[in-house]
């Protein structure tokens, strides 16, 4: 065998050999399918409101509007058809989570006399049960807040608008809740109920808003 012959045959051979020892493409492993994830609209405790809401990802959607409505998506395909829980189910699945919220905030309102922080007979009324509903917490807190109608100067309304929460924030206390629990401010005029022009007598504005959660 020439020389040439002999070269080409060393270097066909070398080409081969690095071919083979070369490094090679290993595909990664797929990853494992992840766990379901289950994603059902809830009416809100408080106010009994639905709304709605819309689960996405990569591959689609699916709306949620409808009382207990329920999906379920992996991130892998576009989320599940909805379908709707019965009450059983969703206190079966959820039952626990629920049970560990805590309670839903209860809001009253109170309504005052004309130029007044004398409540009305009809709100004097109502008194116990804003009592009652703060006693049945065991760490109370109370958000009181004053309003009035257009009739007087701004200034002077900010000023009956917290003389009213305070002489609510005095009723619970009397009751035996302590003053740090009860917080009270005053929108005066700012926050009407009813919108009106100025100096305008209305007594739906004259009201104090109390949060009990």
């Amino acid at each position: 065998m020439s020389n040439a012959r002999r070269l080409a045959a060393l270097v066909t051979i070398a080409g081969a050999f690095a071919a083979a020892c070369g490094a090679r493409r290993i595909p990664p492993p797929a990853p494992p399918p992840s766990t379901p994830t289950t994603i059902v609209l809830l009416p809100d405790p408080d106010t009994g409101t639905t709304g709605r809401v819309r689960v996405f990802n990569d591959y689609g959607s699916v709306d949620l509007s409808n009382p207990r409505e329920v999906t379920r998506s992996n991130g892998a395909a576009k989320p599940a058809v909805a379908t709707t829980l019965s009450e059983a189910e969703v206190m079966r699945l959820f039952g626990d989570a629920l049970a560990a919220l805590p309670p839903a905030p209860r809001h009253f309102t109170l309504y005052y006399k004309f130029e007044s922080d004398e409540l009305t007979d009809e709100s004097r009324a109502l008194v116990p049960e804003v009592l009652s509903a703060v006693k049945a917490l065991a760490v109370p807190e109370v958000v009181v807040i004053g309003h009035t109608d257009t009739m007087g100067e701004a200034r002077a309304n900010v000023a009956l608008g917290l003389r009213r929460a305070n002489s609510v924030r005095n009723l619970l206390v009397e009751a035996g809740l302590p003053e740090s629990t009860v917080e009270v401010a005053s929108h005066g005029e700012a926050d009407l109920l009813i919108k009106t022009p100025d100096n305008t007598p209305e007594p739906r504005n004259r009201r104090v808003e109390i949060t009990v959660r």
